[in-house]
Formats: C-alpha cells, sequence, structure tokens
C-alpha cells in the first residue's frame, strides 16, 4: 500500500523549460549552450553547484570559464531563471487534497539560487512557503549533497523522512531518475507526454 508520495520539482509540480536557459544564452551570443546542458546530462560545473559543492560565485566564474564569455552576474541569472515558467495553481490545490492521504516528500536536483527564487516567487504568487507548508519535508540536491539518479541519494532521503521504499511512490519526469529509484526498491512512475499529477489523480494512480 502507498503511503508516502516523493515529488520531483520542475516538470511535475512546476513548469519548466530546459530549451529557455539554452535560449537566453544563444541570446548572449552563445551558440552552443545544449552541449553543455539538457535535461539528460549536463557538465561538472552544474553537477557540482546542484551538490553544494560550489558558491553561485564559483559557479558563475565556472560558467564564464566554459563559454568564455564576459558574462554578467546578472546576465548569468537571468538565463538560469528563465527555465521556471508558471506555478500551476491546479496543481497546488491538488497537493493538499493529496496531503490528506499521503505523507508529502519533494526531492529536487537544484540550487541555492533556483531555491532562493523560488522562495520570493512562492511569497508573491502564493502567499506562502509551498515547501514549508506543503510538504511533510523538502529534500534539495545542493543541501543534502547527493543528486539523483545516485542510489545512494535515494537510500539518504528514505533515512531521513522515516519511510519504508515499498510504501512509496517516486514521481519524476526524466527517466534515468527512476532507475536509479528502483534500484533501493521504490515504487516509481515516469510522467511523461504532457501528463500532469491531476492526470494521475483523475486514473486514481495517486
Amino acid at each position: 500500500m502507498i503511503k508516502n508520495l516523493l515529488l520531483d520539482m520542475g516538470g511535475v509540480i512546476l513548469n519548466v523549460s530546459y530549451q529557455k536557459v539554452i535560449d537566453t544564452f544563444k541570446s548572449y551570443g552563445i551558440e552552443n549552450f545544449d552541449k553543455v546542458y539538457c535535461q539528460a546530462k549536463q557538465v561538472e560545473i552544474i553537477d557540482l553547484f546542484e551538490e553544494g559543492r560550489c558558491s553561485a560565485e564559483e559557479f558563475r566564474d565556472g560558467v564564464r570559464k566554459l563559454l568564455d564569455k564576459d558574462l554578467t552576474d546578472e546576465q548569468i541569472d537571468k538565463a538560469w531563471f528563465s527555465m521556471i515558467l508558471e506555478i500551476p495553481k491546479d496543481v497546488i490545490q491538488l497537493l493538499g487534497l493529496l496531503k490528506l492521504k499521503y505523507r508529502l516528500f519533494l526531492f529536487s536536483n537544484t540550487n541555492v539560487l533556483h531555491i532562493e527564487y523560488l522562495k520570493k516567487e512562492f511569497e508573491r504568487q502564493l502567499g506562502f512557503d509551498l515547501f514549508g507548508c506543503v510538504f511533510d519535508k523538502a529534500f534539495f540536491s545542493n543541501e543534502i549533497h547527493h543528486r539523483k539518479p545516485h542510489p545512494e541519494s535515494f537510500s539518504f532521503v528514505l533515512n531521513q523522512a522515516g519511510i519504508k521504499p515499498e510504501e512509496t511512490l517516486f514521481i519524476d519526469d526524466s527517466k534515468q531518475h527512476l532507475e536509479g529509484a528502483e534500484k533501493v526498491g521504490l515504487n516509481t512512475y515516469w510522467l511523461t507526454g504532457g501528463e500532469t499529477l491531476i492526470d494521475l489523480y483523475d486514473k486514481k494512480i495517486i
């Protein structure tokens, strides 16, 4: 019996566009950013940033060095924030319903810039902190120093949350993340083809 939902953030709760990041860098005259960043893979400096192993300043310097382009902090931040689209209010409302049935947990590969940006946007658009108000616990890769899809990242989350893998459904829009989750015994669902959490609720999957 599923008692817990472990949810990804971008592409599951929030609408995101990786292409927006590529397009923004392209507007700066950088044609090949898709070679260093996409949903399926990314370069080491981004991995380090998402693992909390380098600061925002070191990340920006790494991007400048990687691209051999003298971009300002503001330009880099603008490109990085551009992937975050609207906050879907209907999905947020659904989380409130799901909280009556399940324990809700969040596990996101993210970074300090996105977290700070999202907290401000949640307060501005929703009037409350989604991370603190809706989820039993939120796990961010940059804070726990573990990234999906590594199996040890899921073991860490399960241990810290005090939940059993066989009683937990992990929902993510990146297939490679599901493969890591399945190695530690988690039930998984690949959210793809335009599906949303609302579709899963309507189909009684959750």
